[in-house]
């Protein structure tokens, strides 16, 4: 497997704009000569649609959903870093560059973090000119908050809406394109294969929605932005829709598929109320900034917390790291969360949440200015939980969210299929062991609307166009897989439920690779897959046809390559034999607590290829260097 970064020869503050002069240009009047198929029309997807659209290119634009606004981008909430430095609290380029390496513990690629700092000066830039509308200071200036992992206020936003507000934008960009021409739009297709000539991705395999048509679309080249893979633990903060398929079956046809265990657990979630829920709510992290996470010192405590005095209250976070408080990283949060719960200083009905509290803060500020800021989110926990957060704290608890592993890329963001490209948060390229909050919406739009344009171009200029059709043997042997793998789904006839599967392989996925591993319960978890698999492909009940319309065949294919998957995610986690960021083993931990990284044998990333359904897949390595952020024992305190 070619795992060549193709990292460019040039001191790091000149990379990207030294590379772009140095790739080969497509000329203007053959651009629409080029078919490149995108599929997601989240920030990623959407915007590179958008932008190769107005470049000229033949773009054609695929999503599950009935309309692009509904991607998940929709439901970030609390904002997107950039590097502008309207603050003047000292943020440049390069800091915001150290903090995102340090942030993800060291296991992102130095050149790749760069070029995300160095771009979103031009991401708020773009976005303001279409219109988003960005919270502003009182004389006009865009306002800037804090995230958890910086000590600096780099992070723009729209209350809590800065996904959705962001998105109508590069929604308005993708259809001032449809309208153009220069995009059609394929809504409610779901894309089940890729197809690859001579080692070339040329095209995909889709089936639409509402008729159950399965069909072939060649193109010169493919771009996934298909977002992540959180629903493996069934219960996330993703949508119900979010899955892996498109990139699993990407890599089921050679693409390389990189550090799959690191998933990230967000701090700032509604607690589960109860088995009957299928997924979780995010509460914005942006609400760290006002809001002080506390619980009661006494174990087993059951007063209200507004019977509860200050004296007898532990706010963990500010006393174990007073440098960052409530603005810990993400991961390290979460851990801290999890520890409060296990020692028994859990509240709620269930004892399964700590609190995040706006009493200081409310007073301090008052009502009103904490509602300008936050008002929207105040009434959705309200809606969910009944409770008004101005009056007694949120009941919050760790939860999946986002992943940082993904489809190998190298510098141009381009698989090791070539012609086959990732983006936004299905490469794995930029975050490392962990995500810092707000950096999730800059890189998908960084690689949309800046990057993929001009890398696909490059690699479009050094390849010839055309010459395959959907007549083409490859294609025709992927739409047949396709449709026997959905014929076999449906002739099975068994007697449980897609969910029931899904939920079994959540909680055994949560229970032994989720916010701790260790060697054992990964072990154990190799072993039930296997088990799980097989009963799933003998028992799964699929009612219905593949002629229409049917959510039962699109969750049971879904769950089907998330149990293929899951295994990939056991042995990353197993293999990695040391602590980073998210990806916690139980049996390296610092002697306070924290992460303890392994670099002489693991600062790298972790590639794997597929081999079989039920092999062993292979584990090559990206040996990472760190010239510009030396490495060190990451400390928040």
């Amino acid at each position: 497997m070619d795992l060549d970064a193709r990292i460019p020869d040039h001191p790091l503050p000149e990379m990207w704009t030294r590379h772009q002069f140095e790739m080969k240009l497509v000329n203007p009047a053959n651009k629409r000569k080029y078919k490149v198929i995108m599929v997601g029309t989240g920030l990623a997807g959407g915007a590179g649609a958008a932008t190769m659209g107005e470049l000229g290119y033949d773009v054609h634009c695929f999503t599950f959903h009935d309309s692009p606004r509904r991607a998940h981008s929709i439901a970030a909430q609390g904002g997107i870093n950039a590097a502008k430095n309207y603050q003047g609290d000292g943020d440049s380029i390069f800091r915001l560059f150290y903090d995102t390496v340090k942030g993800g513990d060291f296991r992102s690629r130095e050149a790749n973090v760069y070029r995300l700092a160095e771009l979103s000066l031009n991401i708020i830039d773009q976005a303001v000119a279409q219109g988003v509308p960005f919270a502003r200071e009182y004389g006009g200036l865009l306002a800037n908050r804090s995230f958890g992992g910086a000590q600096v206020s780099r992070t723009f936003y729209a209350r809590g809406q800065t996904g959705q507000q962001l998105l109508l934008g590069c929604y308005q960009a993708l259809e001032r394109q449809i309208a153009a021409g220069t995009v059609k739009m394929y809504n409610r297709h779901e894309m089940l294969d890729v197809i690859v000539v001579d080692g070339r991705a040329r095209g995909i395999v889709t089936r639409h929605l509402g008729t159950g048509k399965i069909e072939a679309h060649m193109a010169d080249a493919v771009v996934l932005g298909t977002g992540g893979y959180s629903n493996a633990f069934f219960l996330s903060t993703n949508a119900k829709g979010c899955n892996v398929t498109a990139a699993w079956r990407a890599t089921k046809k050679g693409a390389g598929f990189a550090n799959p265990c690191f998933t990230q657990i967000h701090p700032t979630c509604i607690p589960q109320s109860g088995e009957y829920q299928s997924k979780l709510t995010l509460m914005s992290e942006s609400l760290r900034n006002d809001g002080r996470i506390w619980v009661p010192k006494k174990a087993g405590d059951n007063r209200p917390a507004d019977q509860i005095p200050d004296s007898e209250r532990d706010y963990y976070l500010e006393r174990i790291y007073p440098s960052f408080g409530n603005l810990s990283p993400r991961d390290i949060a979460s851990r801290r969360a999890k520890e409060m719960v296990d020692a028994g200083h859990g509240v709620g009905a269930m004892k399964n949440g700590v609190y995040l509290d706006f009493r200081d803060a409310i007073q301090r500020l008052g009502k009103q200015a904490v509602s300008e800021r936050y008002g929207n989110l105040f009434q959705m926990y309200a809606k969910i939980t009944g409770e008004d957060p101005y009056r007694v704290p949120m009941r919050i608890y760790p939860a999946p969210h986002y992943t940082m592993g993904g489809l190998w890329v190298d510098y141009n963001l381009m698989t090791t299929v070539p012609g086959l490209f990732a983006i936004g948060e299905a490469n794995f390229s930029d975050h490392g062991a962990n995500r810092l909050g707000a950096s999730a919406l800059m890189q998908g739009l960084a690689d949309g609307y800046f990057i993929i344009p001009l890398t696909v171009g490059n690699f479009l200029a050094e390849n010839s166009r055309g010459g395959v059709d959907e007549n083409h043997a490859a294609a025709q042997d992927a739409v047949r897989e396709v449709t026997e793998k959905q014929e076999r789904l449906l002739g099975i006839k068994g007697s449980r439920s897609v969910d029931s599967f899904h939920m079994e392989l959540g909680r055994l996925m949560w229970n032994h690779c989720g916010m701790a591993r260790n060697e054992a319960g990964l072990k154990e978890a190799l072993q039930k897959l296997p088990e799980l698999r097989e009963q799933f492909w003998k028992d799964v009940r699929v009612p219905g046809s593949g002629a229409d319309l049917n959510q039962s065949l699109e969750k049971a294919g879904r769950v089907a390559d998330f149990l293929e998957f899951s295994e990939v995610m056991c042995h990353d986690a197993l293999s990695r034999d040391e602590s980073c960021g998210a990806h916690f083993r139980e049996e390296h931990v610092t002697a306070d607590g924290e992460a303890k990284r392994n670099d002489e044998e693991f600062a790298h990333g972790a590639v794997w290829e597929f081999k079989g359904v039920g092999e062993e897949p292979i584990r090559h390595k990206e040996p990472l260097t760190f010239e510009h952020v030396p490495l060190s024992q990451r400390s928040y305190k």
